[in-house]
């Protein structure tokens, strides 16, 4: 019973793959053969654009475990195709690479099976695939894609690309941003597939509802949203979460400010009967930064909620890497929850842009055994050389408190677009 059911769902997935290809197939033919259309191939061709991307990055990780230390040398190259416009209709095809260069592979990807158990992590799998390709049709107010793309919302908290991994994240799907002017904005997606950093290994089917709409004021930007995940895995699962947002600025004679504040609540359901779990917790956030004669100092303080210390306010489409230290502990959210005082300093030197930035971490729902979740000391400096080359160099230190182990990171990299 579980072999045909087995079959047919793998006939039933084939089937909609075919459909899908089928339809934007029919889609491409409809948009650049009608007869109707008063632009002309020539003009298709003549306004398609094509571009290269290319990353070469050193990583090492040093960890107080039982594996080995890891480093790795990958070039990631991404090449990609935008067609001309035709009555509104574009096409965007973009294929992503990442090889292991000069045999420095030497860490272990979990869910791809390479070198399982032997180094610590580095999330940087070898592999070769279509990082977006989808349909666009566009006018004043309105953007519609169908098909593979990238996805980032506000700062990257709640959907993002992750764009620091050599292998970003995307999302298949259909999405809708509406212009209603200059200051109010509204986007919806309908996400089938969340196409993760481990290459294929770790793709989720997916039936993901995401709602963003904000709104430009004389104050500052207001935001609302509603992120309704669903994995879809024939396991009943949700996860819900409704939040606003809010961020400012403000110029001043010699100091200019920047602000914001952000709240929201989340719903985590799992199973059915007996086995099934439900749990509730909340987001906090609140920033504040000042600029002084180029200099920028910034304290933002960051809290994800915890339900009685069984569960953790998650956020699983997120950008992760850019909050809670580079060194990457704090991927899921421990069941304790966290709270994250981060303050930083950041400027510009030589041509380039440096930052140094201190995490304390704290459990939000305190135990006897788990309270100091740790601290970290991040370092970055990063410059462009003829607009075309970017250098960077970062390194995060991470100091273990009641849980986890000590962990230093180091990447060094050069990368160009043309």
């Amino acid at each position: 019973m579980n072999t045909q059911v087995t079959k047919q769902s793998v006939a039933q997935l084939k089937t909609h793959k075919r459909f899908a290809q089928a339809t934007i197939t029919t889609a491409l033919l409809a948009c650049f053969s009608a007869p109707s259309f008063a632009e002309s191939w020539h003009d298709v061709l003549s306004e398609a654009s094509a571009w290269a991307d290319l990353n070469l990055r050193y990583e090492s990780v040093d960890q107080d475990n039982a594996v080995d230390d890891a480093s790795a040398l990958t070039l990631r190259t991404r090449l990609g195709f935008k067609s001309g416009t035709l009555n509104g209709f574009s096409f965007t095809a973009e294929v992503e690479d990442s090889r292991i260069v000069m045999g420095q592979g030497d860490y272990t990807v979990g869910p791809t099976g390479y070198n399982v158990g032997e180094y610590s992590v580095i999330a940087d799998p070898e592999t070769t695939e279509v990082d977006q390709a989808f349909i666009q049709y566009k006018n004043e107010k309105l953007t519609l894609k169908g098909g593979r793309q990238v996805i980032a919302l506000d700062n990257h908290r709640f959907v993002g690309h992750v764009g620091w991994r050599q292998d970003r994240q995307t999302f298949d799907g259909v999405t809708a941003t509406y212009a209603l002017n200059e200051k109010v904005n509204f986007f919806y997606g309908y996400l089938t597939q969340r196409n993760r950093i481990f290459a294929e290994a770790a793709d989720f089917d997916s039936k993901d509802h995401v709602f963003n709409a904000s709104f430009k004021t004389a104050v500052g930007k207001f935001t609302a949203y509603g992120y309704l995940l669903e994995i879809d895995n024939d396991i009943d699962n949700a996860l819900d979460t409704y939040g606003i947002r809010y961020s400012g600025s403000m110029k001043g004679e010699t100091v200019n400010w920047a602000y914001g504040a952000e709240f929201a609540t989340q719903s985590s359901e799992s199973g059915s009967g007996e086995t099934a779990t439900d749990y509730d917790a909340s987001y906090i956030n609140a920033n504040l930064a000042a600029t002084i004669s180029g200099i920028t100092a910034k304290i933002d303080y960051e809290v994800l909620g915890s339900d009685d210390g069984a569960y953790g306010f998650a956020t699983p489409l997120a950008t992760l890497h850019k909050f809670n230290g580079w060194t990457d502990q704090f991927l899921a959210t421990p069941a304790q929850g966290l709270q994250d005082i981060n303050v930083s300093l950041s400027g510009k030197l030589g041509g380039g842009k440096w930052l140094l930035a201190y995490h304390d971490f704290s459990a939000d729902d305190a135990s006897a055994e788990v309270d100091d979740l740790g601290s970290e000391i991040n370092v970055q400096y990063v410059t462009k050389v003829k607009d075309k080359v970017t250098l960077g160099a970062k390194y995060g230190s991470y100091s273990a408190g009641d849980i986890k182990v000590d962990a230093n990171k180091l990447w060094v990299w050069v990368g160009t677009r043309f």
